[in-house]
């Protein structure tokens, strides 16, 4: 694939962000529990992904849990996330509440970058990529409406 499809498909997972915050924030309000409308949220978006297996099939060395690992947490954090942009965007708006995951996205992907946490591919901080973090923080924190 080439950079351009990598582009995109980040560009549109970007967009689909604070779609589905704002969805999922609705439907907290109409079920009455932002954890209610976050397991609704993980239950369609395995099925979701049970379609696309479908349609695509299994790999060709099968499907088998690797036994304990630390990458089983990610299952945490997905939920933390589905869970805290469902309750944050009513109370502090859409845009707040992405700019400041936006925000601690930015700031942990470069620690594990640079110390290639997790098994990440090692990126050192320069000068110039922390000097653009910081343009981007303040990018975001000036975009961003008082909270």
């Amino acid at each position: 694939m080439s950079a351009f499809y990598y582009a995109a498909l980040g560009l549109i997972a970007g967009i689909g962000i604070p779609i589905m915050a704002t969805l999922n924030a609705n439907l907290a309000g109409k079920v009455g529990s932002p954890i209610v409308a976050a397991a609704f949220l993980c239950f369609l978006a395995c099925l979701s992904l049970l379609v696309v297996l479908a349609v695509t099939g299994l790999p060709a060395g099968g499907v088998r849990w690797p036994g304990p690992t630390i990458g089983a947490t990610a299952g945490f954090f997905a939920a933390l996330y589905m869970f805290s942009i469902t309750w944050l965007a009513p109370r502090i708006g859409v845009g707040n509440a992405i700019f400041l995951v936006l925000l601690g996205q930015l700031v942990s992907a470069a620690i594990i970058d640079h110390f290639a946490l997790f098994g990440a591919t090692q990126v050192s901080i320069s000068w110039k990529r922390a000097a653009g973090l910081v343009l981007m923080a303040i990018g975001v924190f000036l975009a961003r409406k008082p909270i």
